[in-house]
């Protein structure tokens, strides 16, 4: 059966172990269609990738493997795309190193669509993720798509904040399209296959490999339009797609933050080396020629006029992270006092505690 597929030849060729994205397109382009590739002899497709490779691609079994992608596609919801799909995200063609097959699930459509990508810390402060879920909702009612990458943090804030707006989103993984990670964010995932897009270069059944995160950020990169770097240390997966979004030509945005917390210095590192500093969506919109999107109620905790206690510590946590010493020293209220008006706040939404025992001020 898997012989007379049309997807059939297209997937023995991305899953023939050993066999790399730049030899599988190398191939492509000596001899066309992956069939025209397996009817080739062995001296011709030496000549192309050389003898070892060559031996591999017409000894390996992968049946068993394309059995598998096949009756995955099949599944409702379901798509392969190869490069000779007119559907392929023409997007994709314009960077160095295309995947041969894509996987998708949910709404194939979005991945052509013109959208922005939005990525940062998964350690995000609360403050981050807020600006994250934020700008992706004004960005996705301004028709843009949100592409990110299903982490924790800035990734999981950036998809709920496009899946509230037209422009939906796109989540760009790791792993194997069957597999969901991290696993607290599967109810994300599911959502997201249902509304948006999932889409995975990987194999089925591959499970979390450090290595494939990296190398899955070029096609986040490349499905966008620009990249916004909401919250990002200076040795940040996030710098990697800037970099390689500047690669593709396409624009690099990020938010400043304050200059003594490590999740906003790439930020800081970015906007230096030229990246277009934001203050809001519509920054974004305006650099990329969109119309501003409607204005819409933003959901919340409302502010609550806080007696003048609170009005005191939110004033001494100015906009930076904060210690509690700090604090006494700056409100000169004893430590229980203090204590009893942080708790107030923090019930209020109006602060978090941050690692290593700090609070800020949302």
């Amino acid at each position: 059966m898997e012989a007379r597929h049309p997807l059939a030849s297209w997937l023995r060729l991305s899953l023939t172990p050993g066999l790399g994205a730049a030899a599988q397109r190398q191939l492509l382009a000596a001899f066309g269609l992956p069939d025209a590739i397996f009817d080739a002899g062995h001296s011709a497709l030496a000549a192309v990738v050389g003898s070892p490779v060559a031996r591999l691609l017409l000894d390996h079994d992968a049946g068993e493997a394309v059995t598998r992608a096949l009756q995955w596609a099949d599944e409702p919801g379901n798509t392969l795309l190869t490069l000779g799909d007119p559907a392929y995200p023409a997007s994709l063609l314009e960077i160095p190193d295309p995947p041969v097959c894509l996987y998708v699930k949910g709404d194939v459509a979005l991945l052509s669509r013109e959208a922005i990508a939005v990525v940062g810390a998964r350690s995000a402060t609360p403050q981050g993720e807020a600006n994250a879920e934020a700008f992706s909702a004004s960005l996705s009612r301004g028709g843009l798509g949100i592409v990110s990458g299903l982490a924790l943090g800035i990734d999981a804030a950036a998809h709920r904040g496009g899946l509230s707006g037209p422009g939906r989103t796109v989540a760009v993984i790791g792993t194997g399209a069957d597999r969901i990670y991290p696993a607290r964010n599967g109810d994300l995932a599911r959502r997201i296959a249902a509304e948006g897009a999932i889409v995975s270069e990987f194999p089925l059944g591959l499970g979390p490999l450090a290595h494939n995160f990296p190398r899955r950020n070029r096609l986040i990169a490349g499905l966008a339009r620009g990249v916004l770097v909401v919250e990002a240390a200076l040795k940040s997966g996030s710098l990697i797609t800037a970099r390689l979004a500047i690669d593709c030509g396409r624009e690099v945005f990020a938010i400043p933050g304050s200059i003594h917390s490590p999740v906003t210095k790439g930020c800081h590192r970015l906007i230096r080396d030229g990246a277009k500093l934001v203050e809001c969506a519509e920054d974004i919109l305006e650099e990329l020629r969109f119309p501003a999107p409607e204005a819409a109620p933003i959901r919340g905790i409302a502010p609550i006029q806080g007696d003048a206690g609170d009005d005191t510590v939110l004033s001494a946590l100015g906009h930076d992270p904060v210690d509690v010493d700090t604090l006494v020293h700056r409100t000169s209220l004893t430590p229980e006092a203090l204590s009893a008006i942080l708790l107030s706040l923090e019930l209020e939404g109006r602060v978090a505690r941050l690692p290593g025992g700090r609070l800020q001020r949302l």
